[in-house]
């Protein structure tokens, strides 16, 4: 019985690594990995470079925009950003309040997909958004609190468009996530406009 045992702990373990932090995690199994190549197969080219140097994340989107985007309170940029410039748009005039966080990340958008960034507690879609390769970034389990917006705009940056619900309970994951590709979509449409 011992050793039946000890072999069920054996396979049970095997299964998972310790992190940093000791927390298990699962390790990416040939499968994962193939999948992971899959979705960086289905992103499209960028069709030019969009560069983010030089641009105010919190004059992106002009007055009509911040209108479609229902934000109420002047934009602001984040007192302590962790991942690049932020600038932070709150709609709270109305239920339910929402908040959408723009960033320039210094980074490719491979990485949420193959690279240092990914991770296997979020699931990620690729996108097309104005032409431009792009990612939904969310937590799949527990109550919906926000889905980012990945788009690869220019080599080594991504525009990142994430939806926070504020007001819990009252958006669903999908929701979140199409709000987020909406800003998104609008942000290109700005840069775009602006090169």
């Amino acid at each position: 019985m011992r050793i039946i045992g000890g072999a069920v702990a054996a396979v049970a373990l095997a299964g998972c690594s310790a992190g940093t932090d000791g927390t298990p995690y699962p390790v990416e199994t040939a499968a994962t990995a193939a999948s992971q190549s899959a979705k960086a197969a289905q992103l499209p080219q960028r069709p030019a470079d969009l560069p983010l140097d030089g641009v105010h994340l919190c004059e992106v989107f002009p007055q009509v925009q911040l209108d479609a985007l229902k934000i109420t309170s002047a934009p602001r940029e984040a007192a302590a950003p962790a991942d690049g410039p932020t600038c932070v748009f709150d709609a709270d005039g109305a239920e339910p309040v929402h908040s959408y966080h723009v960033r320039a990340v210094p980074a490719d958008l491979g990485e949420w997909i193959t690279g240092a960034r990914k991770k296997n507690s979020m699931t990620t879609e690729p996108k097309t958004i104005g032409g431009y390769p792009a990612l939904t970034n969310y937590r799949a389990d527990g109550d919906p609190a926000d889905c980012e917006t990945l788009v690869g705009v220019a080599k080594g940056q991504t525009l990142a468009v994430q939806t926070f619900a504020i007001t819990r309970g009252k958006l669903t994951q999908p929701q979140l996530c199409d709000m987020a590709v909406h800003a998104a979509d609008l942000a290109l449409q700005s840069l775009k406009a602006r090169n």
